[in-house]
């Protein structure tokens, strides 16, 4: 990983915990471009770390939501058991397929939520 000033890295994990608080997450689509460009980090670590530092914002957020009653626990619980499955699923996959591959797959998925976004 390239040097970066530890001061650098705080500001940069701000950004990342006001984007996945603001939007509820999609973090992972700052996280994974920054270290694998700033951080010189490789594209697998880089999405593999993105889940690492995601979770502990993720689990602010659903505190702070929670604190709020904003969140639908009776429809969420069904998602979380496909969401799961879906990440053993999609961790074994990100393992075993090459680093060019995985950035293309990162990238179809980027510009289709933003296309999604858009028409939606």
């Amino acid at each position: 990983m390239k040097k970066v000033k530890k001061l650098h890295i705080v500001l940069f994990g701000a950004l990342i915990g006001i984007i996945n608080g603001f939007f509820g997450g999609g973090g992972g689509m700052v996280v994974v471009p920054l270290l694998n460009k700033l951080f010189g980090m490789e594209q697998k670590k880089a999405q593999a770390t993105a889940l690492f530092v995601i979770l502990p914002i993720s689990l602010v957020s659903t505190i702070v939501y929670m604190c709020y009653n904003s969140i639908d626990f009776k429809s969420g619980w069904p998602v979380i058991v496909g969401i799961i499955l879906g990440g053993v699923v999609g961790a074994t996959l990100l393992n075993k397929l090459n680093n060019k591959v995985v950035k293309g797959i990162f990238i179809f998925f980027m510009f289709l939520g933003g296309i999604g976004m858009l028409i939606w």
